[in-house]
């Protein structure tokens, strides 16, 4: 069975974006970088792997779900398969079509297709973006983890981890590291 991991950069208030969507204030530090993309190769998109050294197989993740703001800042760029080394979902109820076919477009029965995914064998699924998945996918009790990136600014107002509120959940820290440019990682089971 599989589990399905929020990792997730955000800044100290909670925030994984501006309301644009865009991301200034996040560390673009090469120490900590190097570190991640060793740890978690697979997160990097595709289209950046080779500019930034990263060969390395998937270790982690093999399937990558994405809301369609997430999905979005790649196709400003004409990007239109961001994580073509794993399987991808997008979510959205708007968007009429895929635009590659190697994503998957869900606009409807989110719980049963993750739910799917999550009794299959394989790596870990990775949410990576999405406030509105996030909190659908708490709800529903289908988040086993969550890795934060906590970046050491406060953005003030912006796209919060989650997109409506959500019930109370103890967690249970199994990992931590802090970085020297300032940005902690935790890493929490959800109890």
């Amino acid at each position: 069975m599989r589990e399905l991991t929020y990792y997730v950069a955000c800044s100290v208030d909670g925030f994984i974006a501006h309301t644009d969507g865009s991301h200034d204030g996040f560390s673009q530090d090469g120490e900590y970088l190097a570190d991640l993309f060793s740890s978690f190769p697979e997160t990097v998109p595709s289209h950046l792997r080779d500019v930034m050294g990263v060969h390395s197989e998937n270790k982690s993740f093999d399937i990558v779900l994405m809301g369609r703001k997430t999905y979005e800042i790649g196709l400003r760029d004409g990007v239109t398969s961001p994580y073509s080394h794993m399987k991808q979902y997008v979510f959205s109820r708007t968007m009429q079509n895929s635009l590659d076919e190697g994503v998957r477009l869900v606009s409807e029965n989110a719980i049963e297709l993750v739910t799917a995914l999550k009794n299959e064998t394989g790596k870990s699924i990775w949410l990576c973006g999405g406030a509105n998945l996030a909190a659908t996918l708490f709800e529903n009790c289908l988040v086993d983890q969550l890795i934060l990136k906590i970046n050491p600014f406060l953005m003030g107002s912006g796209i919060p981890l989650f997109s409506e509120a959500i019930q109370q959940s103890a967690l249970e820290l199994t990992n931590s590291k802090i970085y020297g440019n300032g940005v902690v990682m935790l890493y929490y089971r959800v109890k």
